[in-house]
């Protein structure tokens, strides 16, 4: 029978009467206890009751799942929530990427239930990690000092970095640009001087899948594009004040020369349009020298690729010093995301819910949340999680093997980065590792929480601000305006479209939940 194969797979490489204490302790109910649940997320539109993975979570707490339909039929995450929340009767369990905003909102209101004293009295697991990061408490924390949502809690440090055709350098005899002018000259070779051999001058300098990432060049010019992980976030200055990066007189200059280089052919013509396929395509067809993407997944095109282009070399390389000499990585892997799931106002049965959410982050219970099923997915060797050579080498992306049985989805669970350290090719480990031995990271903005009024002033200004400021971003490097040219004008017009009332917000609510 497929459940008994299940838990007997979980509990392999324990003997008998340890697997039977550790079951007896996972248990929540001793009868199966049903709870509805809504699940949203940018893979999946409704919760799976076939995943292997709560199939396994189901035997071992007695806690039954079962799908809501609410919010099914469109792939907005924000649309489901709001369609969730017209209903008359809500699901026990709520989960959603998103979910931060609606649940601070709405929680305070009695749409869903404080997790603080359940917290305390029943989930020991969950309460030791938020007393061990109190920060993070704050962070998620609404208005009212409260917790509404348990979040999905990312691993690891380093995301995103910049990668070179390394190839390329040596043909053309540079070294890797230590930089801002350096990476300039070399954006330049690549452009002119044929280091693909094919006679043609069709080679595009630096790309990027996500037209997002153009904009961290700012950082050169000592600008920034972001405060967080999220694109186009607010951050917070050297004196303590959340601020938005894009009315910064840095952003100005870097945005200038991002132009700049736009114009001289240095930037991939098509980088508002191209979209995910950019690296596929520009490194496939060996046109891309350049870009600025994540470690484990960019690294493996030098396995991909080695084969069909000879000598083919893309390294991650540390981030170009900036004009002033600072040298950072803007984007890292954010301690704590949006997204997770909440109580509703209407669930029955809250205690064993709490449970439930505290039995994902149980030793057995993180396992199963990242790696999957034991004996199926992954082996314990020496107690390390090791994934087996079937799924390592898999033509399937490992988190998209995970996904589709129900691991590393986006409810409350705490992340376990070994679970990509081992898909991560060593060129990726080796820029890791060269990361991790210089001081690159940059605070992160973890977001506020705003009350009721604070929130009607975010959301009458802020979308239509948002909007002009990335439509005027990309009119600038378009050359469609002159940045120089056209700022005290832009900043005028900010002023008019209620920028300040939403950093009065935005500063007010910070100072609450940090203090």
């Amino acid at each position: 029978m497929r459940r008994a194969s299940l838990v007997s797979a979980i509990l392999s490489t324990t003997c008998l009467a340890g697997a039977a204490a550790a079951e007896e302790d996972l248990r929540i109910t001793d009868a199966p206890l049903e709870l509805s649940i809504h699940m949203h997320w940018d893979r999946s539109q409704g919760y799976d009751e076939s995943y292997p993975v709560e199939q396994m979570a189901r035997e071992l707490t007695g806690i039954h799942l079962i799908e809501a339909t609410a919010g099914k039929n469109t792939n907005d995450t924000r649309e489901a929530m709001n369609l969730l929340l017209a209903m008359g009767e809500m699901p026990d369990i709520v989960g959603s990427q998103l979910i931060k905003q609606p649940v601070n909102e709405y929680g305070p209101q009695g749409a869903f239930l404080p997790l603080n004293q359940l917290i305390e009295e029943h989930a020991p697991h969950i309460k030791t990690f938020f007393d061990e990061r109190p920060e993070l408490r704050r962070a998620i924390s609404a208005y009212d000092g409260n917790m509404y949502y348990i979040p999905y809690l990312p691993d690891g440090k380093y995301g995103r970095a910049y990668f070179v055709r390394q190839d390329w350098l040596d043909k053309l005899g540079l070294e890797r640009p230590d930089d801002v002018d350096a990476l300039y000259d070399t954006l330049v070779a690549f452009r002119d001087q044929d280091p693909n051999g094919n006679g043609k001058k069709d080679e595009i300098p630096f790309f990027v899948r996500d037209w997002e990432e153009l904009m961290r060049l700012v950082v050169l010019w000592d600008g920034r594009s972001s405060g967080s992980d999220t694109p186009h976030d607010f951050m917070v200055s050297d004196d303590g004040k959340v601020v938005h990066p894009y009315a910064q007189e840095s952003y100005k200059i870097g945005l200038a020369n991002i132009a700049q280089w736009y114009r001289e052919g240095l930037i991939d013509r098509e980088v508002f349009t191209r979209g995910s396929s950019a690296r596929d395509y520009l490194l496939g067809e060996d046109l891309g020298g350049m870009t600025h993407d994540w470690f484990a997944s960019t690294s493996g095109y030098n396995a991909s690729l080695s084969g069909e282009i000879e000598g083919f070399e893309f390294v991650p390389m540390l981030p170009p010093k900036s004009v002033s000499g600072r040298r950072i990585e803007e984007h890292r892997r954010i301690p704590i995301k949006p997204d997770g799931w909440a109580i509703s106002h209407s669930n029955a049965h809250p205690v064993e819910t709490i449970k439930y959410f505290d039995f994902w982050f149980t030793a057995k219970g993180r396992l199963l949340s990242n790696f999957g099923i034991e004996g199926e997915q992954y082996e314990l060797i020496d107690g390390e999680p090791v994934f087996k050579p079937e799924v390592l080498n898999s033509d399937q992306p490992v988190n998209s093997q995970l996904w589709a049985i129900g691991a590393q989805i986006k409810k409350g669970y705490w992340q376990d980065y070994r679970y990509e350290w081992q898909w991560t090719a060593p060129a990726a480990r080796e820029g890791i590792e060269l990361y991790d031995s210089h001081d690159l990271l940059v605070d992160q903005f973890l977001g506020v929480a705003f009350s009721k009024e604070e929130q009607a002033v975010y959301d009458k200004y802020w979308p239509s601000i948002q909007s002009y400021m990335l439509e005027r971003q990309q009119a600038w490097v378009l050359g469609n305006g002159d940045v120089e040219a056209d700022w005290d004008g832009y900043l005028e017009t900010l002023d008019k479209m209620g920028f300040d009332e939403v950093i009065k917000v935005m500063n007010a609510a910070y100072a609450r939940q940090y203090g």
